[in-house]
């Protein structure tokens, strides 16, 4: 079934902390994956997400997030691609038109995801949802909802997606868990990895915060986990590894030593030959003038050792 997952809190500004929820997760099961073939099915998920947002914005919800379960396909033989993709940005522009005009003024996200139980998504990962808002003309009115195991899921690291949103300006959630990197799938666990924790909360303060986003938990204790107590374990090891990777974070911000590592690496567009390049001013015949006087480019070490020395001396 195709799962939106309407996510309504209170929120009014986000200070670094994990951030309730009405009354966690309502999970709004729309309809099948015929979505995108069937016009009976499209019109069945489109009241279903009317009667959701309108909820959400009557609940005083400040986020609305769109978990696309099953838009994508098992096999292209049978499928017309443009046909899914132009019928999903239809959709999705439907929902922007109806927020509009019930005065719902939450940030409307979508959650990427690159497989299960569909064996390719259109949501991918963050780079290619971002494509596609932008190809639509939607990426004014979608931000993201990055899930770490969606994001290992997808071949990325949790960084990698949480960086590939920020600096397009469309980070706007973030789903705390993490996966097993020995079975493949969505184990949707409690992030309790303090070395994921601070590269996830490097993002969140070069992002200047997530509001009116935050962080919600979207993970489940393992089956063998059955006492009452492991529920309450679960919760505080997570929003304390989320706190520890916080102070990590700002303090290793703060002292600046990685920063400045990475900025050396790109001083020589500093100089006025680079800015020249960096505002296109410089064509290939003049770039070409210039290498032939240079001759052959130094070596020059990426540092990556040391990058990764500095970064672990402040966990």
């Amino acid at each position: 079934m195709l799962l939106l997952l309407l996510r309504s809190s209170f929120r009014k500004e986000l200070k670094f902390v994990l951030c309730g929820e009405l009354p966690s997760c309502l999970c709004i099961p729309a309809t099948c994956m015929e979505l995108l073939q069937d016009m009976h099915v499209y019109a069945y998920a489109a009241s279903q997400v009317k009667k959701a947002m309108e909820v959400t914005n009557e609940l005083g919800g400040e986020n609305f997030v769109f978990w696309g379960g099953r838009e994508g396909y098992q096999t292209l033989l049978n499928t017309d691609l443009k046909k899914e993709l132009d019928h999903m940005a239809r959709f999705l522009q439907a929902a922007v038109n109806w927020k509009k005009s019930i005065g719902f003024n939450g940030t409307l996200l979508i959650e990427p995801k690159p497989q299960e139980p569909t064996k390719h998504q259109y949501d991918w990962d963050a780079a290619t949802t971002m494509g596609f808002l932008q190809r639509y003309g939607l990426a004014d009115e979608f931000k993201l909802n990055i899930e770490c195991n969606h994001a290992t899921l997808s071949g990325h690291s949790c960084h990698h997606e949480l960086e590939m949103a920020r600096i397009y300006g469309m980070l706007g959630n973030i789903d705390a868990n993490t996966g097993d990197a020995q079975t493949g799938w969505d184990t949707d666990q409690f992030l309790t990895d303090i070395s994921e924790a601070t590269l996830i909360m490097l993002t969140v303060i070069k992002n200047g915060g997530l509001a009116p986003g935050g962080f919600n938990f979207d993970a489940k204790l393992r089956r063998e986990s059955v006492d009452v107590e492991d529920l309450f374990i679960a919760h505080i090891s997570g929003m304390d590894t989320l706190a520890r990777g916080l102070r990590n974070a700002a303090q290793l911000l703060q002292d600046g030593t990685l920063t400045e590592l990475v900025q050396k690496r790109y001083e020589s567009f500093d100089s006025k030959l680079g800015a020249s390049i960096k505002e296109g001013s410089l064509s290939f015949e003049e770039l070409e003038k210039k290498a032939i006087e240079w001759g052959e480019p130094p070596l020059t070490s990426g540092k990556q050792e040391f990058a990764e020395m500095i970064f672990q001396s402040y966990l």
